[in-house]
């Protein structure tokens, strides 16, 4: 879609060349016939060993501005061999861009990064990095867009489709007029106009299409056209024309204009150019807002930052129009932005200088509360391609719509694409980190397995060398996430995400206990590792501090689910045997019932049996005199393991 990116109208001048030299290729390019200096320049550099960057420069152009990605980017390839780092910023975006024409991807990124690199802008790193990680992630996911090549096409350039009343106005080249023997140098199609058709709500196909509002048609361009609510207000780009000629300015340029009437039975009445109007600029591409308080527009008028930029201006109840206002370098960029759509207020665009697909990539942004716009994000395929993509427009309930593109497989030039759009899956990504519950430091490896309130599982992960994960679940859902890594203890969090799409839910985060850090092991045998359980003098309820140390019993039983333990208490020698016994007994079924008291399932506890002074540990018998540190060491609780 090069031949519109300048918005402007060029001249022609005919050529009858017997022989073609260099003079003569530069005259037809300075001429802006752009299909034919690219052969002129092909014939020519056969014979030149060492051409000029001029001529480099023209010739990569030429094959550039009629969408020859191929041809375009062998010229910009030997032209980036002869200047190296000394690529102006144009031709850098123009040899990276015919690089994704071609899918040349990872070279496109090798010298986008090295031309941000030259540059230093910081910002723009920053938005290469956010624009590409975006991309790359959605091209992950399932689109929502499904489109359609319609029959309405031609071999000739077909585009911008748009929404009036319930039909749709399109733009085309194709040759239905009594001035079809007239075409545009660029590329040697006849001159645009505008065409209206009926549209099969079934499936999207337009049909019954004819010229639209014939008493205004011209010999030159009418194109994107846009309209009011009502239907009876039109805004359409127009050559500049006075008095049946057109206004060229000293580069032989006739710019693009803005113009605006009131349909009446099918007829335009008084069209009148909008007061940002200028011979010296063009403005093109208007798109009013539903509510007709707002129209953006495409213009290369001074001050932008690129080759052309989108602007808006407010209109009043009365028609009266604020000054143009540039949207700012979050949209613009210093290539081509261009065909503003806006809708539910979101802006949807077109643009070569944001990081894409190649060429022209359709993106949205979301006008904010404080009168910005959002950081704009590709659409993705299918509804972008490596072509150039453009002219989208949706409808009020954001199911259906239209858009135009120049990809493999279409009917003609430009083509126009019907295409469904799904409900969005509203989807939150939940984030944290796994560490050691002792050391404290990360751990990697730690399966992370998100469940819905059914236990069915809805998303599963490991964590990275730094112990970080991540996960994208569903919005709106209670969430249960469980991790769990060999040989340590598993750890669970509850999480409610909201109604909101794309949130990220951060700093959830996971403590697990290695198994051999909470048990003892001696002679071959595992035990809780607890300290001494301690109980009043001849009672066996539970103590405060006796529940401390059955935390860790049930702690270790809660995280490693598959643990079974048998109870055994002890008593030193002091006082009767039988009294110990029963004593010991006492404590070790107490102990095992406020064990299940707190959760744990009786049928994990083999038996709770109490063996007195029956298995002493030290020499403290009847009858042999110890200190009361010696006597400690035979009143235990031993919580043995006998399944893992």
């Amino acid at each position: 879609m090069k031949k519109l990116y300048i918005l402007s109208l060029v001249l022609s001048i005919t050529f009858g060349f017997a022989q073609t030299n260099l003079k003569k290729a530069d005259a037809l390019f300075k001429n802006y016939s752009y299909a034919d200096a690219s052969k002129a320049y092909e014939e020519c550099l056969q014979n030149i060993k060492n051409p000029s960057a001029q001529t480099i420069k023209n010739a990569a152009d030429s094959y550039y501005f009629i969408s020859d990605a191929r041809n375009a980017l062998k010229w910009y390839k030997k032209l980036y061999e002869v200047q190296g780092n000394n690529l102006t910023d144009i031709y850098y975006l123009r040899y990276i861009q015919s690089m994704k024409a071609v899918m040349d991807y990872d070279d496109a990124d090798r010298i986008t990064k090295e031309y941000l690199n030259k540059k230093g802008d910081q910002k723009e790193i920053n938005r290469y990095v956010a624009q590409k990680k975006q991309l790359d992630s959605l091209a992950k996911t399932k689109s929502l867009y499904e489109i359609k090549n319609l029959n309405i096409n031609t071999s000739k350039s077909d585009f911008g489709a748009t929404f009036y009343l319930d039909k749709i106005v399109f733009t085309s080249a194709r040759d239905t007029t009594r001035f079809g023997d007239k075409l545009y140098n660029w590329n040697n199609q006849p001159f645009l106009n505008l065409y209206v058709a009926e549209r099969n709500p079934a499936d999207g196909s337009l049909f019954n299409e004819a010229l639209f509002i014939p008493n205004v048609m011209t010999k030159y361009h009418e194109a994107t056209a846009s309209f009011d609510a009502s239907g009876k207000t039109m805004y359409y780009s127009s050559n500049i024309i006075k008095k049946n000629k057109l206004v060229i300015d000293e580069n032989r340029i006739n710019n693009f204009q803005i113009l605006k009437g009131s349909l009446v039975n099918g007829k335009l009445e008084n069209p009148q150019k909008v007061f940002f109007d200028s011979d010296d600029y063009s403005v093109g591409h208007p798109s009013l807002s539903d509510d007709g308080e707002l129209l953006f527009f495409a213009s290369d008028m001074p001050g932008g930052y690129g080759e052309t930029d989108l602007y808006v201006v407010k209109i009043a109840a009365d028609g009266t129009m604020s000054s143009p206002q540039n949207l700012g370098p979050k949209i613009n960029t210093m290539g081509n932005d261009l065909f503003p759509f806006f809708r539910n207020g979101i802006l949807y665009f077109s643009s070569d200088g944001h990081y894409g697909l190649g060429d022209l990539d359709v993106y949205e942004s979301t006008f904010l509360s404080d009168g910005t716009f959002s950081a704009p994000r590709n659409l993705g395929a299918p509804i972008n391609s490596n072509k150039d993509d453009f002219t989208f427009v949706i409808d009020k309930t954001g199911t259906y719509g239209y858009l135009s593109s120049n990809r493999a497989g279409g009917k003609g030039d430009d083509d126009i694409y019907s295409f469904t759009k799904g409900k969005p899956v509203c989807n939150q990504n939940i984030s944290g980190k796994a560490t050691d519950r002792k050391s404290k430091l990360p751990l990697t490896d730690v399966t992370v397995i998100a469940y819905n309130s059914y236990n069915e599982i809805l998303a599963e992960t490991k964590t990275n060398y730094e112990g970080n994960y991540a996960v994208t679940v569903p919005c709106n859902k209670s969430v249960r996430l469980v991790a769990s890594k060999m040989n340590y203890s598993n750890d669970e969090k509850t999480v409610e995400t909201t109604k909101e799409n794309e949130v990220d839910i951060t700093n959830v985060d996971f403590e697990l206990s290695n198994y051999d850090d909470l048990v003892v092991k001696k002679k071959g045998v595992e035990k809780v590792d607890v300290n001494p359980i301690y109980f009043d003098y001849n009672k066996y309820d539970i103590t405060p501090k006796a529940a401390e140390e059955l935390a860790k019993v049930v702690f270790i039983m809660g995280k490693f689910p598959n643990i079974r333990i048998k109870i055994e208490s002890h008593t030193d020698s002091r006082g009767k045997d039988s009294y110990n016994l029963k004593l010991s007994d006492e404590r070790a079924k107490s102990t095992r019932d406020y064990i299940v008291l707190q959760g744990i399932d009786a049928s994990r506890i083999e038996s709770a049996i109490g063996y007195g002074e029956s298995r002493l540990i030290n020499k403290c018998k009847n009858g042999v005199k110890c200190t009361e540190e010696e006597h400690l060491l035979n009143r235990r609780s031993d919580f043995i393991i006998i399944q893992k």
